[in-house]
């Protein structure tokens, strides 16, 4: 059991720390790309974001970006 409690305590995303496109469901002509640096329960946060957008260039973010994953279509990993 306490194997098992160790494990809840440690686990974490597959894709945490890797660069991921996070579409939304909000603004599908809109999506995020960059580091999912933290989950915080229903928060994700990214680093290093660029705004993919089907009308506009690319467009890099300043700061952090942090989300609610009520707000997330589905997520990417890149690489």
């Amino acid at each position: 059991m306490t194997r098992f409690i160790a494990w809840c305590c440690w686990w974490r995303v597959p894709c945490l720390l890797r660069r991921v496109v996070v579409n939304l469901k909000s603004d599908a002509s809109v999506a995020l790309q960059g580091v999912l640096f933290a989950q915080r329960g229903p928060w994700l946060t990214l680093k290093d974001v660029v705004a993919l957008s089907t009308a506009a260039p690319q467009a890099r973010v300043d700061g952090d970006v942090v989300l609610h994953r009520d707000n997330v279509a589905f997520i990417q990993v890149v690489g």
